[in-house]
């Protein structure tokens, strides 16, 4: 009967996003009218002039767009202990951070109660979908490589943490892990630990331990699934031998992990023989998920965008499991769910959720004015097959906020868009004419990595930097592999990657001389978990990071890191 009960009410969120989604143009006016009507009173729309109105021509003429620079000096009034209304009606309970690996360095967001009851529906709204195409039993458990971060104050006693661990600090996170079947495998305090190595080896270790019970496996992003997997490699033996023996290895040295982990840890030497006889019989590790938790039904996680490179990965070591995107957010804000898991990561859309904010889009081929001189459209008056920046209005003090996320329109789920992430909008390689996006160097480094594969080798991760440090400028493109390769291959790949930015800039500058030859510098084993455990120490959480896809000049310890860590170079030899 429980199964039963979970069913229905599962039936019953997808009926009512069905309701809200066959008139979303309704939806967005109520949706922006109640964002205006619970904020009016706040100083930055009283200084724009809006008088108490709340419909959409009224906003849309008063209220300019904007990006975070505009409103960092209201947010930091805030964070400096201003309590006066500034950008909302209601209180701030906390200010997020996002993760700076974007663009170069943390911003400060607001974070209220409306923002954790819009992340606890799109949880519930994500999980029906799923769970309709790939039911889970009650009482079960998830195996999720989750996070918190370091915490600080304000000024004024907000607390300033990510984004992510605001959700898990809330009230509502586990009575709403509880209600889809997604309660985890690790206690609190795996989950807040101080380290990160320490975390996850015990997420592993309880992984592990209830693997019978384990029904999905997610983490924010695939990235994280990787690092997860890729650790899981090497620390096999110490895991199974914590098993046999029921002790805890001497590697954990916080005191609340190891206290927490200890106390459901026994001694279960038939387990840890099962684990390694499953371990002994994999090759090269394909499919361990499934052998070693064998009611798994999907992996979850953000795979779209810059995460699309580790889905290759991923998919080995999922074998024949599906990979489930999950919803589409930032730390501004959410934006849309998954309708049709079943879909892969590559084919992913996100239908958008109406009442969860007000939605515009600015057409992709007007969007040639960052003072904001454009002229979005509505939710509904998207066309199929257009490309758009998305711009944002919340609960959360953001008022026609550009994201920087460029999205196509690949269909309609009733009237609302179904869309999929394309790239960020901000150029991350230029030197003069030339123009390259985070998805065009995706595209290149995929092309050049079909060379490696025929090889059986891997390209674990990337990176690229506009060198203008020498005259003419060029582009130089960091690679970190899973094994040695050929000289002739990385040659190869180069040369693959200089002729395949198709770039009309970049093909003329490079044809002409203004734009050097193009560099590959392959990097040696674990130069990117420094990066990663870089950032770490600056504060950014696990489960925010992002490898960045362009280090510019300003992130010199980065740069620091990728070039000290360099084993071979090759320039390419096309265009000569």
């Amino acid at each position: 009967m429980p199964e039963n009960n979970n069913d229905s009410v599962m039936e019953k969120t997808i009926q009512e996003f069905d309701e809200i989604t066959r008139d979303a143009s309704r939806v967005q006016a109520e949706t922006l009218k109640r964002i205006l009507e619970e904020n009016g009173g706040a100083e930055y729309l009283q200084r724009l002039g809006l008088e108490g109105r709340t419909d959409i021509n009224s906003f849309r003429a008063c209220v300019p767009l904007v990006t975070h620079r505009d409103i960092a000096p209201y947010i930091q009034r805030i964070v400096d202990g201003d309590d006066s209304p500034i950008l909302t009606g209601k209180p701030v309970s906390s200010i997020s951070l996002s993760s700076g690996t974007t663009q170069g360095k943390p911003k400060y967001l607001l974070f209220n109660e409306e923002l954790v009851h819009n992340t606890m529906e799109i949880y519930r709204l994500s999980y029906a979908f799923r769970n309709r195409e790939f039911p889970l039993e009650n009482g079960k458990k998830a195996l999720q490589f989750i996070y918190g971060s370091k915490q600080f104050k304000t000024k004024s006693g907000l607390t300033v943490t990510t984004a992510t661990t605001n959700v898990y600090l809330s009230s509502q996170f586990k009575s709403t892990l509880k209600s889809i079947q997604s309660q985890c495998t690790s206690p609190d305090e795996v989950i807040f630990g101080p380290d990160f190595p320490q975390s996850l080896y015990c997420h592993l270790l309880c992984g592990l331990l209830y693997k019978d019970q384990v029904q999905f496996i997610s983490a924010t992003f695939a990235h994280s699934l990787v690092v997860a997997f890729q650790s899981f490699e090497r620390d096999y033996l110490e895991l199974i031998n914590d098993i046999k023996t029921g002790v805890l290895s001497d590697k954990i040295m916080s005191s609340s992990i190891r206290n927490a982990v200890s106390a459901i840890l026994r001694p279960n030497p038939e387990l840890a023989d099962e684990i390694l006889k499953i371990c002994e019989g994999l090759s090269n590790w394909y499919g361990v998920i499934p052998e070693l938790w064998p009611n798994c039904k999907y992996v979850c996680g953000i795979m779209t965008g810059s995460m699309e490179h580790y889905t290759r990965k991923l998919k080995h070591y999922a074998g024949q499991l599906p990979l489930v995107c999950s919803e589409y957010g930032s730390t501004e804000g959410w934006i849309g769910a998954i309708v049709d898991p079943k879909n892969p990561p590559e084919s992913a859309t996100f239908a958008v959720v109406p009442d969860i904010g007000f939605f515009e889009f600015i057409p992709l081929n007007n969007n040639n004015d960052d003072n904001g001189n454009c002229d979005p459209v509505g939710l509904t008056e998207v066309q199929v097959g257009e490309e758009y920046e998305i711009v944002t209005t919340s609960f959360a003090g953001l008022y026609r906020y550009r994201l920087g996320d460029i999205l196509r329109v690949d269909g309609f789920y009733n009237s609302t868009p179904l869309v999929k992430f394309i790239c960020r909008k901000n150029l991350i390689l230029t030197i003069n004419i030339d123009k390259n996006t985070e998805k065009d160097l995706q595209l290149v480094v995929d092309k050049a990595s079909e060379l490696l594969s025929a090889e059986k080798l891997d390209l674990l991760d990337y990176t690229s930097h506009a060198d203008l440090s020498v005259d003419p400028g060029h582009y130089v493109i960091f690679w970190e592999l899973n094994s040695k390769a050929k000289d002739e291959v990385l040659q190869n790949c180069c040369d693959c990657m200089d002729r395949t930015f198709y770039d009309a800039g970049y093909m003329s500058s490079r044809r002409s001389g203004t734009i050097g030859p193009l560099e590959l510098r392959v990097v040696e084993r674990g130069t990117f978990q420094k990066i990663l455990h870089y950032y770490l120490s600056r504060g950014t959480a696990v489960g925010q990071f992002k490898t960045p896809r362009c280090v510019g000049p300003t992130s010199k310890f980065v740069l620091d890191i990728l070039n000290g860590g360099v084993v071979k170079k090759f320039f390419s030899k096309v265009y000569g």
